[in-house]
């Protein structure tokens, strides 16, 4: 899916080499924030920073787990397949193509839930 995009949000979301390496550390595999910033070799505080950007961006998806003992965790995967950025008359513009479109994500949410035990959520 290929979407036309705030070319001044995009540039801000991927302003920093930090913002990049996370994109590129969350293309590999899921990943929490803790691993992001390990692996990026930088602070938690940072790493939340620029997630929060590039999720409202749509490049990095947040991926909601819940562990055996009931508590739950985010993790982060790439959702960016590509940006393109254009200089025209009237300044910048910026396409952005995602790995999944909104069809896909409904879809991998239903299949999650199928993943889960039958107990969960139902009543006896």
């Amino acid at each position: 899916m290929s979407e036309a995009r705030d070319p001044d949000a995009v540039f801000e979301a991927l302003c920093s080499n930090h913002a990049r390496e996370i994109l590129v550390a969350a293309e590999d595999e899921p990943r929490s924030a803790q691993s992001l910033a390990e692996r990026c070799g930088t602070s938690l505080p940072t790493v939340y920073r620029r997630v929060n950007a590039l999720v409202e961006q749509d490049l990095l998806e947040e991926v909601v787990r819940v562990a055996d003992d009931g508590n739950h965790y985010t993790l982060y995967v790439s959702n960016l397949e590509t940006v393109r950025l254009d200089i025209e008359r009237t300044g910048f513009s910026a396409t952005v193509r995602l790995k999944r479109d909104i069809v896909d994500r409904f879809g991998a949410f239903w299949r999650d839930l199928g993943d889960r035990p039958e107990e969960v959520g139902r009543t006896r």
